[in-house]
């Protein structure tokens, strides 16, 4: 049974084409104070003018006006997937993407190590971005912590970030996190938001009490904050929805993790954008469908670094002609959401898109930023039919009616 919220999924045809979508993490940005232009205003882009030129250009919005988007969410909605009806706890996302053991009935977490001061309050929420040969070190030494009743598994995701799954009787995900989202205060208590997760709180604040034991003589990760509990997921599947055999090439494990729950073939890779082509190329022949996802201008927008995500975008730029040379017949680039490095944070702002194929319209926008695809032709829209527009413009959608 196809979900209600795939209607192009009931009109989706064979057809032997190829989609590439490319999602530049934390695309959108806003204006500089110095300067009055975002980062892609800033950025020397002509490959992405180009296609700015020849293409059809818009702004999607993940979540609706107004509401910041988790990396999750928006990228379940960019694979067509209401985020609001398919709730899924990033936790389980990150496990799913580091291949652990993980099964229905089991919770998973995310953990951030941190730096907190002799009084509690967090100081670092990232403890200065440890490197994650650092984390996987501290990974280790959280194995040692035991809980009567539960199994626990732990592994590294990248550089401060980790996953860990509980498994035991009565687990239920429906907890707050710890993290507080700033510094110079305490990690949040966590609580129970459910009536059957009152286990899961018992178990999680054992969890956390004996990582501060574990943690206390190191330097800067002297904490663990715990995020986006969440059951293992089930959802529709893309190549039931679509009729597209996908491929995810991430990085970085969350994304393979949203990936693997929608249905696609992953790929471990380095989340470096050379590796990263390399195993598209080395893959390319065997899918319909492609998701390339690039993570670091992401980190650089919630770092503040405007100029460092200046540099990546342009990194980005120079990858386009490449990934053309393997001629797919539609070509869309966008962001999951925004990251503006004046606000160090994800935000609400809409993200810019380009579509491109023999079937565009072309818009012939005089570049590629917030400011350009606002007048494109393809308006601004939400993200969920970002799928819709790849299928059309790969010409695997019917008509509707007579």
């Amino acid at each position: 049974m196809i979900s209600s919220d795939f209607t192009q999924g009931l009109l989706a045809q064979g057809r032997d084409s190829k989609i590439l979508l490319v999602v530049v993490d934390g695309l959108g940005g806003l204006p500089d104070p110095r300067t009055g232009k975002s980062e892609l205003d800033t950025a020397r882009l002509p490959n992405l003018d180009a296609l700015a030129a020849s293409g059809s250009c818009g702004l999607i919005s993940p979540l609706g006006p107004g509401f910041t988007p988790g990396s999750g969410p928006a990228h379940l909605a960019l694979f067509g997937y209401d985020p609001w009806k398919h709730q899924i706890g990033r936790g389980a996302l990150s496990a799913m993407g580091l291949g652990l053991d993980f099964r229905t009935g089991d919770v998973a977490a995310r953990l951030n190590f941190c730096t907190v001061d002799n009084q509690g309050r967090v100081t670092d929420r990232r403890a200065g971005r440890i490197p994650t040969e650092k984390c996987q070190e501290l990974c280790a030494k959280l194995e040692a912590i035991r809980i009567p009743g539960i199994e626990i598994a732990i592994a590294a995701e990248m550089e401060y970030r980790a996953a860990v799954v509980f498994r035991g009787e009565g687990l239920e995900d429906e907890l707050s996190d710890s993290d507080p989202q700033v510094t110079g205060v305490p990690p949040h208590a966590l609580e129970a938001r459910g009536k059957g997760s009152a286990r899961m709180l018992e178990v999680a604040n054992a969890f956390v009490d004996q990582a501060r034991q574990l943690l206390a003589a190191e330097q800067p990760a002297n904490m663990v904050l715990i995020r986006g509990f969440g059951r293992y997921p089930v959802l529709p599947q893309m190549g039931e929805v679509y009729g597209l055999k996908a491929l995810a090439v991430a990085g970085y494990p969350m994304y393979r993790g949203v990936a693997s729950a929608v249905g696609m073939q992953t790929v471990e890779t380095d989340w470096h954008l050379d590796q990263e082509l390399e195993v598209l190329r080395a893959r390319w022949a065997e899918f319909d469908f492609a998701y390339l996802h690039v993570k670091k201008t992401d980190s650089a927008g919630e770092d503040g670094n405007f100029d460092l995500k200046v540099k990546l975008l342009e990194e980005v730029d120079q990858f386009v002609p490449k990934l053309l040379e393997l001629k797919p017949e539609v070509f869309i680039l966008t962001g999951d959401h925004s990251t503006p490095s004046v606000m160090r944070s994800h935000s609400w702002h809409p993200v810019p898109l380009v579509v491109h194929s023999p079937v565009a319209m072309p818009d012939g926008l005089p570049g590629f930023s917030e400011r350009h695809c606002r007048a494109g032709s393809l308006g601004l829209i939400p993200s969920t039919a970002v799928m819709a527009l790849a299928l059309a413009h790969a010409r695997r959608l019917e008509k509707f009616g007579a």
